[in-house]
């Protein structure tokens, strides 16, 4: 204690102060204390705290040192020097004494410094007080505190965990959320282990940390010695509170995993709907022992982690079925094509982890059809979901039987608009429809509310062909419009077409002719080969992890492998079918343009039309057009209609007042060269026209 020596002489005239009653009503004690003299003057309740009889202190402090423990001592002589340095009024300080039962008791004392006039400090008057009460009810309130900070703490683990586990849609999202460093290691396991019942056994699938795998727990029975079998057995928690108990209940598995020094361990029950689904274990390598609090919570997790998994196990085995029926109703494979490569993928859309919605209605087809022509189709039903992919089944198939039955481009697309309309599904379709002659490179192309298709040519450049369309498969209908314009391209050897569905092209807030755009220059800046080319765009639509479905169908016309003598194009023109006859009517004028033969497309599309018609007149069933270009000597275009009747057309004079009669007389002065050949049950009537040469 701070010590000024004793001297009677220098004690104020008012000293001792007289302590306040009221001070001695709250158990407090005063004391006043002459600087100048050194005396330190204690009444009888600071006697009575100090545990000290009157007759056991003399008025000098350093007689209170059998008190007040050394350190203690000189913790409050720094105090107080430093306040009577620093000027200050008063101070006060929690200290300890040493009562003489040899128990330590906290005190409280305050002591107010007066000074002169000059400012010169000469007494120090004050109160001390017993504090074990106030200091108890403090550290109650401390520990209290910290509990609920731990609880709350561990209350936020549990929220954010389930609030990420809430995003989870496999298994494995489940377990990385669990592993993840901010999710469970804040409640300070040191290892986790998970298992999953699946037909009375319990399947492994998480343990951590790395290397702690024991032999033989991969799959396990549920009736074996191990703490997640028996919690599947029971459905109640099992809490491990030392090594000792571990190691004692389970020494089957405990010798396996003492290299991780756990010190306990809370092996849960993951239960949904009164059934086990699995079981998870948080091993622990720094405490023993849970609190009732712990366990609550920790039983509160294992909750939410079953719905987890539930949920999880759910949503995998729907997308199994999604995706297998998927794969059901695309081509399980394309057929090879004499004079093209193609390519095909397809990337199912992710949307917002909804269960059954990995699925949709695009796809993609390519159909071979006779005299070496090949239709491809793209297309997208309405929807992402089962429905959506039943649709598009048999709109594939139905599609497909009419291309194949030889009807032309529109024709087909207008009785898949039927087809679909006449479904009892209120869906609707978009969808492209390419046929090609490999053999000329001459594409038919009609399009139904589809994106246009791309045509990378074989320096490189990509361009957008702008293809004449009409109203989606199935509103077409609905609205009365059948009508499906025909455009025609030249498919050179080397050059590519492109067909795809708008999950390719469009992104949320992107119009779509710039992403049109930019699907031409991502293509113009991929591989040459078709599969190279298709695997980056579809590499492309992952990394975009867009919300839509995506099919695309690549087609590159084979340079020919040996001179041929020209191209050749045929079509099905059925009888009844004006639009079959306005098809071919296209076709000839297209063939004829893209052959260099422009200059006589009048009259070879004249007869060619005469042809056609003497052939639905004057026989039954339907009429075929071949179109080709033969070479050797001069250059000729030769025309061929064939139908099923053998009776030989008649070349006549059409009478005054006739109309029948003139379309032989139109053949025989338009035509170069004409004749009919016997085909079978049928016969071919054919012409030749003389046209020169191409640039």
């Amino acid at each position: 204690m701070v010590h000024r020596g004793a001297s009677a002489l220098s004690l104020p005239g008012d000293w001792p102060a007289h302590p306040d009653p009221i001070l001695a009503l709250n158990g407090m004690g005063s004391f006043d204390w002459d600087l100048d003299s050194g005396l330190f003057h204690m009444d009888a309740r600071a006697h009575e705290i100090f545990d000290l009889r009157p007759d056991e202190y003399d008025g000098d402090p350093a007689t209170l040192a059998v008190r007040v423990p050394p350190n203690e001592a000189i913790r409050l002589d720094e105090l107080v020097s430093q306040a009577i340095k620093d000027g200050s009024e008063n101070y006060g300080a929690y200290f300890r004494l040493r009562l003489r039962d040899g128990s330590l008791r906290w005190t409280h004392t305050q002591g107010y410094i007066r000074r002169d006039g000059t400012g010169r400090p000469r007494r120090i008057v004050g109160i001390v007080r017993d504090a074990t009460d106030e200091l108890s009810d403090l550290a109650a309130r401390d520990e209290a505190a910290a509990l609920d900070d731990a609880r709350r703490e561990q209350t936020n683990v549990v929220q954010l965990t389930t609030a990420a586990l809430a995003h989870a849609r496999t298994v494995q999202d489940v377990i990385d959320v669990l592993k993840d460093t901010q999710g469970l290691t804040h409640l300070g396991a040191t290892s986790l282990v998970m298992g999953l019942v699946e037909a009375g056994r319990i399947r492994l699938v998480a343990e951590g940390p790395e290397g702690s795998f024991v032999p033989g727990t991969l799959v396990t029975r549920i009736d074996e010695p191990y703490p997640m079998s028996e919690v599947v057995r029971t459905l109640t928690p099992r809490f491990i509170e030392s090594a000792d108990e571990f190691a004692a209940g389970y020494p089957v598995l405990w010798p396996h995993i003492t290299d991780l020094r756990i010190t306990s361990a809370a092996y849960l029950p993951l239960i949904v709907q009164a059934r086990p689904i699995g079981a998870m274990g948080l091993l622990y390598s720094n405490r023993e022992g849970f609190t009732q609090e712990e366990r609550n919570i920790l039983v509160a997790l294992g909750s939410s982690i079953a719905q987890s998994l539930q949920r999880a196990m759910f949503y995998e085995q729907e997308k199994d079925i999604a995706q297998g029926l998927q794969q059901a109703m695309l081509p399980r494979t394309i057929p090879s094509v004499h004079g093209a490569d193609v390519a095909v993928r397809y990337r199912a859309a992710t949307i917002g982890g909804t269960l059954g919605r990995d699925i949709g209605g695009d796809w993609y087809d390519l159909i071979p059809l006779p005299g070496g022509r090949v239709g491809a189709v793209i297309g997208d039903v309405q929807g992402h979901d089962t429905h959506a992919a039943a649709v598009m089944g048999q709109l594939r198939i139905v599609l497909k039987a009419y291309a194949a039955e030889g009807h032309p481009p529109a024709t087909v697309m207008a009785r898949a608009s039927v087809f679909l309309h006449e479904l009892d599904t209120e869906r609707f379709a978009t969808c492209l429809y390419a046929e090609a002659d490999l053999s000329t490179g001459v594409v038919q192309l009609v399009r139904a509310g589809h994106i246009d298709p791309l045509l990378r040519a074989a320096d490189g450049t990509c361009r957008r062909v702008h293809v004449p369309g009409g109203l989606p498969l199935g509103l077409s209908a609905e609205f009365g419009g059948l009508e499906y314009p025909v455009g025609t391209i030249e498919l050179d050897p080397g050059h590519i077409l492109l067909l795809a569905t708008d999950g390719l092209v469009e992104q949320p807030g992107a119009d779509l002719d710039d992403g049109m755009r930019g699907l031409a220059a991502l293509v113009a800046a991929g591989p040459d080969d078709v599969r190279g080319l298709a695997d980056r765009l579809i590499d492309v639509a992952e990394e975009r992890d867009g919300d839509d479905d995506v099919a695309l169908l690549l087609l590159r016309r084979r340079g020919l492998d040996t001179p041929q003598t020209g191209g050749r194009l045929q079509q099905h023109v059925a009888p009844g079918d004006p639009e079959a006859l306005t098809a071919a009517r296209h076709m000839i004028r297209a063939a004829v343009r893209a052959w260099g033969a422009g200059d006589r497309a009048d009259e070879i599309e004249l007869v060619a039309d005469e042809l056609i018609t003497n052939a639905l007149m004057h026989t039954e069933g339907a009429a075929i057009l071949t179109l080709r270009v033969l070479t050797g000597g001069d250059r000729r275009l030769r025309v061929e209609v064939e139908d099923s009747s053998s009776a030989l057309p008649r070349r006549r004079e059409a009478g005054e007042n006739g109309v029948s009669g003139r379309g032989l007389l139109l053949v025989d002065l338009l035509a170069d060269v004409w004749g009919v050949e016997a085909r079978g049950g049928g016969k071919c009537v054919w012409c030749e026209f003389a046209v020169r040469e191409r640039d």
